[in-house]
């Protein structure tokens, strides 16, 4: 089975900009769609209908959702004491994919913050590390070795990231490389990659994980810079991935 699976950050709810959204959707021709910041489950639900997917999921306030046009056994909300965003695992019986949404803002506070969620949700799925899954979504931080140009960051993020020391100490993602996953995009590109915002595009906060054992099965990991309405959708490009499962 070829999953094609696309992830999008469609900013404050997404309501007013169905439309767009539902263009960019639909010229990927996804299987699944894992969504961030789908706080409105009547937004969810009108991109279901306007994209023909077969079943969504979204609850109001949370950050995660989901579109499907294939069948998924089941889906829920991992609500951590540590997350700001529940974590969304979604079950497709061949395969397990969870919607990460971790916290914003570019400073060191917040990258150890980012760390402690990042910590309390590797242990929770645990039980998942000899399977075959997939974690994706907007991880607010950087990979090693991407630099990120403060004086391009909004006056109050510039703010907060020299009041917390100037150079942001990105860790973040090493600790997804060192628990033994592979960043899908890296695999197979050296191009930045940057997907967000769509206006000025220059850090690569959006990621596609997998185990690293699995590394072969990532056929594609590309942004999507070119989709119809897409800088009028959201302030993210979506990531699009195509994934051989392998059980």
């Amino acid at each position: 089975m070829m999953l094609k699976l696309l992830s999008y950050n469609i900013r404050k709810g997404g309501g007013g900009r169905e439309m767009q959204i539902s263009a960019v959707i639909r010229s990927c021709e996804p299987d699944l769609v894992i969504l961030q910041e789908a706080t409105e489950p009547a937004v969810v639900e009108r991109l279901a209908a306007e994209t023909d997917m077969t079943s969504w999921g979204a609850r109001h306030g949370y950050s995660l959702g989901f579109l499907s046009r294939i069948e998924v056994r089941e889906h829920h909300w991992r609500d951590l004491p540590e997350l700001r965003r529940p974590l969304l695992e979604v079950d497709l019986g061949e395969a397990t994919i969870f919607g990460v949404h971790l916290s914003a803002v570019h400073s060191n506070w917040t990258e150890r913050r980012r760390i402690r969620e990042l910590r309390a949700l590797l242990a929770s799925i645990e039980t998942h590390r000899d399977k075959f899954h997939v974690l994706t979504g907007d991880f607010n931080t950087l990979a090693p070795g991407e630099l990120l140009d403060l004086n391009r960051l909004p006056l109050r993020l510039r703010i907060a990231a020299w009041a917390t020391g100037g150079r942001v100490r990105y860790k973040t993602i090493q600790m997804m490389i060192d628990a033994g996953y592979i960043d899908g995009y890296r695999s197979l590109s050296s191009d930045p990659g940057f997907t967000f915002p769509t206006w000025d595009p220059h850090v690569r906060l959006d990621f596609l994980f997998l185990p690293g054992a699995y590394r072969n099965c990532v056929d594609a990991c590309e942004v999507v810079f070119d989709a119809p309405l897409v800088h009028e959708a959201s302030d993210h490009f979506p990531l699009f991935s195509k994934i051989k499962i392998n059980k």
